[in-house]
Formats: structure tokens, C-alpha cells, sequence
């Protein structure tokens, strides 16, 4: 299937997704959560994918904490912003075309089909490396204390880690 997206950020990118929905993920890539959860729990102040939703399935913003003005720390989850701006993730290389917003855009891409070898390989390593935030929580945090760390659960939960344990 071919996707067309026009957006806010990104005009005139066309796609193909060649894996059915959700599955067929590359070996060692299993995320935790989908993107539909992720947007349900509250994720990147509730303004990341606002002008995108014609590109994903519309049942993924049903019941999303979604900003319809700018972003608004209240609709993350942990309550707390656990991330930095754009003009900062582009200055470090972390932005990877064709994925104009970022790893989130890539995963949402990603899940729905869409592969790209090169650009995979790179974000799941991305992926795999933010581990280590999910292994200090248990190592620092009691069992289901979710005031530990907020800003840490907050950014798992944002790379599609599950932040509740």
C-alpha cells in the first residue's frame, strides 16, 4: 500500500508499506508498547502527530491525550516533559530522513509496514541503546513507584518502553 503524506513538516512524501500492520519486526526489535497506547498514555505533550493524522489509522488518536493548541506538559503521562526540542534532536544527527519529527515518526512508520534497511538498522540500535534507562529504573526504583523518576518513565514510555513496573 502507498502512503501519501502532507503535513505541516513534510510535503509530497510518498511510501510503501511492505510488512501487514504491527508484525514482522526485525529480530531483537520488540517494542513494548504500539503507537496506539503510546498516544492513549500521553506522549511528546500531546502535539506531536497532531497534523499527521491522516497518515496513520484513525483509531490510533481515539482516546489520545492530544493538545489541540500547543504542547502541554499535562497530557504526558508522568506530567513532566522528558524531551528535547526539535532544533536540538537536528543539531546532534538524530533525525534520520525521511523522518522529518524523529524516532517516533520512524516506529509509527515502521509499525504500520514501511522499511527501510539502512534507516531500521540505525533506529533500532537507537532503540535497543535507550535500554539502559529502563535497567537504571529498576535498579533505582522501588516496584510501582511511579513518582521515581518521572522524567525517565516519562522517555521510555516515549520509546515505546513500558515505563510501569
Amino acid at each position: 500500500m502507498k502512503v501519501y503524506v502532507n503535513d505541516k513538516m513534510q510535503k509530497g512524501y510518498v511510501y510503501e508499506t511492505t510488512e501487514p500492520e504491527g508484525i514482522n519486526f526485525a529480530k531483537g526489535f520488540e517494542p513494548e508498547l504500539t503507537p496506539k497506547q503510546m498516544l492513549m498514555l500521553g506522549v511528546f505533550e500531546g502535539h506531536y502527530l497532531n497534523d499527521c493524522r491522516t497518515e496513520f489509522p484513525r483509531d490510533w488518536f481515539e482516546g489520545a491525550k492530544l493538545s489541540e493548541g500547543k504542547a502541554d506538559v499535562t497530557k504526558n503521562c508522568f506530567g513532566v516533559k522528558s524531551r528535547q526540542d526539535l532544533d536540538i534532536w537536528r543539531k546532534k544527527g538524530w533525525i534520520i530522513e525521511p523522518d522529518v519529527r524523529g524516532w517516533f515518526q520512524w516506529y509509527c512508520r515502521y509499525y504500520m509496514g514501511r522499511r527501510i534497511d539502512g534507516v531500521d538498522k540505525i533506529q533500532i540500535k537507537r532503540w535497543k541503546a535507550f535500554r539502559r534507562h529502563k535497567v537504571q529504573l529498576e535498579r533505582n526504583c522501588a516496584m510501582m513507584d511511579f513518582e521515581c523518576r518521572k522524567k525517565q518513565r516519562q522517555a521510555l514510555l516515549q520509546w515505546a518502553y513500558n515505563p510501569f513496573f
